[in-house]
């Protein structure tokens, strides 16, 4: 009638090296004979080559335990209830689902009846969260600054060029932090830009038969363009959603990284910044380039530009110097404002950020964010189960389907060195 597995205190997220407790419980209209009642403790990652399809091509087990509940014998009708207890492996990789695999953590048990009678089976899932400590990344308090120059031809004889610099305060952020970016455009030109677009990038990378990457924009800000022959600044704000922590360490099949990409599409320009996701903010003051007089602490060093040609130099005669920039408007943002009044609002979730962008102060457990799709579940200590978020705001958007395979971002080396951006690092 009843053959079920229950965690102790309705927990459903546990910490790498914590004991997992918990109680069998099996409930007979009649007696039931058994040769044994077997509990195990699994932990497992796969991966496959289509999205959504559980046949796996790559596997790896992280810990598989057992124990033995009952010997052969008999269970009389009425209630039994049958304790466990299992020890985490400190080495458990934290709880992951994406479309292409998963990190799955569970409690199965099993009924094995005499020959010819059906075995019993049932099974739970729960969670592991190894906190990502973003202090342990090594120039995690480093700035974060990235630059490319594109030359380009308009109006079939005329050429031009455009210095777009991007940086951000930090390297790494927590959920719930607003992660500052500033961006600097020179437009050696005499033609307008267009506008600049600020985007937040998931890269999960599945090791199939070969590397799978599933690329997604988190988030996207626009910006104004800059008019022929100006140098404009643009400062804005992301606040970092819901979404799994960085890299997954401990699981050699998926690995999850984040960028920041600003990019022109014309002329076409892009800077890609790597940044990390983690669940223990950054304590360390962010360091800054020296700016120079007159300049706020973020804004990169100066670049004098070349004179414009001739035939423009009358053109830019009456208009401001490169070196008195503009202040750029945004034109739209995929994160609407009340966003900081719904994240606080979400059981588990983080107290909201200072508008200075510094961390929140966050409970005991950092919260846990296991999927990149539209049903992402926070996790609060307590005797609740999974609460799934639901509002918008603060989930990764809608994304479109992409080809297949996907290209990954530049690394941030070919970001800076190089000012082609089609170029991608292998994979």
């Amino acid at each position: 009638q009843l053959f079920e597995i229950s965690l102790s205190h309705g927990r459903v997220v546990y910490s790498p090296g914590e004991p997992l407790a918990g109680t069998v419980r099996v409930r007979l209209g009649a007696p039931l004979p058994f040769r044994a009642i077997r509990v195990t403790c699994t932990g497992s990652c796969g991966v496959s080559n289509k999205a959504n399809d559980a046949a796996w091509v790559a596997e790896e087990d992280y810990f598989n335990s057992s124990l033995s509940l009952a010997d052969k014998g008999s269970l009389p009708a009425g209630e039994h209830s049958f304790p466990f207890q299992f020890l985490l492996p400190a080495t458990a990789p934290t709880s992951f689902e994406g479309p292409f695999g998963k990190i799955v953590h569970q409690v199965r048990a099993a009924i094995h009846t005499p020959r010819f009678s059906k075995d019993h089976k049932c099974s739970l899932v729960f969670y592991i969260l190894s906190p990502l400590n973003l202090n342990s990344i090594p120039d995690i308090e480093q700035p974060n600054v990235a630059s490319a120059t594109k030359k380009f031809s308009y109006k079939l004889v005329k050429t031009g060029s455009v210095v777009l610099t991007a940086s951000t305060d930090l390297r790494g952020y927590v959920v719930g932090q607003a992660l500052q970016l500033h961006a600097d455009i020179e437009n050696q030109s005499g033609k307008d830009t267009s506008p600049v677009v600020a985007s937040l990038l998931q890269k999960v990378s599945y090791k199939a038969k070969r590397w799978i990457h599933d690329v997604r924009t988190i988030a996207e800000v626009e910006g104004a363009g800059v008019k022929a022959w100006r140098r404009a600044q643009w400062h804005e704000q992301i606040l970092v959603p819901a979404l799994p922590q960085s890299a997954l360490p401990g699981c050699s099949l998926i690995h999850i990284d984040y960028y920041l990409q600003v990019s022109l599409k014309a002329p076409e320009a892009t800077v890609t910044l790597p940044v990390f996701i983690g669940n223990i903010a950054v304590n360390h003051a962010p360091l800054s380039p020296r700016p120079g007089p007159g300049l706020p602490p973020w804004a990169p060093p100066l670049v004098v530009p070349s004179a414009p040609p001739q035939e423009e130099a009358e053109a830019a005669a009456g208009g401001p110097h490169f070196l008195d920039p503009v202040s750029l408007s945004t034109k739209s943002h995929s994160q609407q404002q009340p966003l900081l009044a719904t994240l606080g609002s979400v059981p588990g979730a983080p107290e909201p950020c200072p508008q200075d962008g510094s961390p929140a102060s966050y409970p005991l457990r950092p919260p846990l964010c296991i999927s990149t799709g539209a049903t992402v579940p926070y996790f609060a200590e307590g005797s609740g189960g999974p609460v799934p978020t639901t509002s918008t705001l603060i989930l990764p958007p809608e994304y479109s389907s992409w080809g297949y395979p996907y290209e990954a971002p530049p690394s941030y080396e070919q970001s800076c060195g190089s000012v082609d951006p089609s170029l991608t690092p292998e994979s």
